[in-house]
């Protein structure tokens, strides 16, 4: 009897384990990770999967330090924990610490081996990943070749993973489809189609496959030809099909064939659910959701989501509090709708009941603390994340270069240790941001030494910062990388190339890159309008703005600056007025201060400054900087003293340490033999320079950018300067008969 009992407690406490086991992983599953581990350590008997499952659960859900603490603290380990061990590194992009705990395995399954060769592909570390296929002992093993496959196929080499496939020993179902998955992810349906055609074997995942890849191209006819064509259709080709329709717009034949699934599923639901939110549709959404017999927590999720896109946070936050099980996906959206709506304080006390947070959830409060200029608290969020990731660390970059600390977005950058595209874009970006130009363009120099090739962004950037400088030898070749890049299509960059040469007054160069555009947009047609204006040619912007009405563009506030700018510059000051009334009228556009800066600038030099000063005190928005600067430049041109210190006393409010403001008023007061004002104004002066970095000037001197700093000795070159003068001097007494130089030595 005692025997008997003892076997019936082993099996009750063998049941008993088994159930637990089961338990950690579904509640990993949910996410909740301190209920998970509230039941291990309430556990009395522990076996290998428990640890190996706590393992996992851990790893999954970005406490990767914690699985690595008690797969150290396992006093017996089996091949499933080294394999959980590498999956969770795996999980978690960490490619090295993967590598490492690879190396240390005291023996190795053919799981070992595909998980690291995965591992390697995933960090495009291809040539390791073929090293290491190479050293699988089972060389019949499928699931090496076909990690190998997959990895080269992900990356476009094709011809790589052709001969991987053609040198496997056996071929099963999955390798046929890692080869058919590399042709339809990288949108080459050609080469997928006749791959597919001459498959000798194809299950349903081939054809969903196909689908996909016609959807991803947006070849509608032919992803729903070979739908129709599928054998046996399973939901995902249905529920690929549908989202297809959802992509473009296509709602109601979405709804159609939902109709028509036969056996709808939970997928199928929250998928039609998902189309209805895509298309803000929520009040359809709303209905469907309540139809749904059963519902799980992307279904709450999708329609918590569907209620911020439409800007009804109260209403989001209600179906979040009616949702019975709250997961992490359902907390970060909702924490994402506070944030898009300002609500940071209530975001991060959301963030803070979030036990289990992943890198989703981390790096969106970082953002939200970016976008409002709180980097101190980014900054602190960013060094308590305990895994970061490429988006953590650009996000840190663009917060920084929004705040204007681009020496603090520098340090993070130099302190990644893998930069992707994005995290050079983001550098340059804040260097343009922040006038910097010469800083952006080294970077896009520095980028290529790095081994990034640069995309539209990049040149949009690069040929923005040339602009600035006026450098135009370094945007031609720009212009011309850009041509053997393959990138002359897109409007992004074309629309960049225009105003590049258009502020290096190449107006001709900046005319044919708009005739060359197949389909030009609103940004195009303003680029134009405000190249013409820039370089003094007034008819040719108001034909270009003629032009762009009668193929259908409707002009935006930038279009009426650049018009209003080409009046100011040739001194149309009623055809400047009928413009702004036209904007207003015509167009409902209401009128920013950059719309009253340009009349301000209009009327000033012509010298009528009193409806120059009747227009800023009468408009209905706040003046700025760029206002009150061209009425002061209009006071200094007509020695109009009184409006010019009422001017000059508001720039200084607005910007405090701008020494060209002073510079300006105290050459009035010079003007005005009030020397006393110009003795108080330098001493002002003086102390706004104090501390602060010289004023800098560039030119671009046989391809090369050079800089100028004010008050910089090393700069300074008397005899230099002598030589260059008498230069002067000579080709003016050639081209202009000068024949008194003295004077000509008075005025320079």
């Amino acid at each position: 009897m005692k025997l008997k009992h003892g076997i019936r407690s082993i099996g009750e406490a063998g049941n008993h384990v088994f159930n637990y086991n089961r338990q950690i992983i579904h509640l990993g599953k949910l996410g909740k990770v301190e209920d998970a581990r509230r039941i291990f350590s309430n556990m009395t008997h522990k076996n290998l999967v428990t640890y190996n499952s706590m393992i996992s659960v851990l790893a999954k859900n970005a406490r990767i330090s914690d699985a690595r603490q008690f797969f150290d603290k396992m006093s017996i380990k089996n091949l499933v924990s080294w394999n959980s061990m590498i999956a969770g590194y795996l999980h978690n992009d960490m490619v090295e610490e993967a590598s490492e705990l690879f190396d240390a395995m005291p023996e190795r399954d053919n799981f070992s081996w595909a998980l690291m060769i995965t591992c390697y592909t995933r960090k495009g570390k291809l040539e390791k990943a073929r090293e290491s296929l190479e050293l699988v002992p089972d060389k019949l093993d499928t699931a090496c070749w076909n990690a190998m496959i997959a990895g080269y196929a992900k990356k476009g080499q094709f011809n790589d993973a052709e001969k991987v496939f053609e040198q496997m020993p056996a071929k099963d179902l999955v390798s046929y489809n890692s080869m058919l998955a590399g042709y339809t992810q990288n949108g080459k349906m050609h080469l997928a189609l006749q791959f597919f055609e001459k498959m000798a074997m194809r299950n349903v995942v081939s054809w969903n496959l196909m689908v996909a890849g016609y959807v991803n191209s947006g070849d509608l006819s032919s992803a729903w030809q070979l739908f129709e064509n599928i054998p046996n259709p399973n939901v995902v080709s249905w529920v690929t099909m549908l989202c297809g329709f959802a992509r473009y717009g296509k709602i109601v034949e979405a709804r159609e064939l939902f109709d028509r699934i036969p056996r709808k599923n939970l997928v199928s639901w929250n998928a039609m659910i998902a189309a209805y939110v895509q298309e803000l549709q929520i009040d359809e959404a709303v209905k469907l959701f309540m139809k749904m017999p059963h519902k799980d927590r992307v279904s709450w999720t999708t329609l918590i989501n569907g209620y911020i896109r439409v800007g009804k946070l109260d209403e989001a936050q209600e179906v979040y509090n009616q949702m019975p099980c709250k997961d992490i996906a359902a907390k970060t959206t909702l924490m994402s709708g506070l944030i898009q709506n300002g609500r940071i304080d209530e975001a991060n006390k959301m963030f803070s009941q979030i036990r289990a947070r992943d890198v989703i959830c981390w790096n969106n409060m970082i953002a939200g603390y970016s976008q409002s200029g709180r980097m101190d608290e980014a900054l602190n969020l960013f060094r308590q994340m305990p895994i970061k990731n490429v988006v953590s660390w650009n996000t840190m970059i663009s917060g920084y270069a929004q705040a204007k600390q681009m020496d603090r977005a520098t340090k993070i950058f130099q302190a990644m240790r893998e930069k992707n595209l994005v995290s050079w874009n983001s550098l340059i970006s804040g260097f343009l941001q922040n006038y910097l130009y010469s800083d952006a363009l080294k970077s896009v120099v520095m980028m290529g030494q790095d081994g990034k090739k640069p995309d539209q962004s990049t040149f949009a950037c690069a040929l923005s910062a040339c602009a600035n400088l006026a450098a135009l030898q370094l945007g031609k070749q720009l212009h011309e990388y850009i041509l053997k890049s393959g990138y002359m299509n897109d409007l992004f960059v074309n629309n960049a190339l225009i105003s590049m040469y258009a502020k290096c007054g190449r107006v001709q160069n900046a005319e044919q890159v708009f005739r060359d555009i197949e389909c030009v947009d609103l940004i195009s047609w303003n680029s134009l309008i405000s190249g013409y204006a820039l370089n003094g040619c007034a008819n040719k912007s108001f034909e270009a703005f003629r032009q762009m009405l009668s193929e259908g563009a409707i002009p935006d506030e930038v279009t009426f600056i650049g018009i209003l700018s080409a009046c100011s510059h040739v001194g149309l000051a009623n055809e400047g007025l009928v413009f702004f009334k036209c904007m207003i009228e015509d167009f409902a556009i209401e009128p920013l201060a950059e719309h009253y800066s340009c009349l301000v600038d209009l009327f000033g030099r012509m010298g009528r400054l009193d409806e120059a000063f009747n227009i800023v005190r009468e408009m209905k928005v706040k003046p700025n900087a760029g206002l009150w600067g061209s009425l002061l430049w209009a006071c200094r041109v007509h020695r109009n003293l009184e409006l010019g210190i009422f001017a000059a006393e508001k720039l200084f409010e607005l910007e405090p340490d701008n020494t060209s403001n002073y510079i300006t008023l105290s050459n009035m007061h010079a003007e005005a033999g009030r020397w006393k004002e110009v003795e108080r104004l330098r001493m002002l002066m003086r102390e706004k320079k104090a501390g602060k970095q010289s004023g800098c000037s560039w030119i671009e001197v046989q391809n090369q950018i050079k800089h100028f700093l004010s008050h910089d000795l090393a700069k300074q070159r008397p005899e230099n300067i002598q030589i260059i003068l008498n230069t002067l001097a000579a080709h003016m007494r050639d081209k202009c008969n000068i024949s008194d130089m003295e004077s000509v030595y008075d005025i320079l």
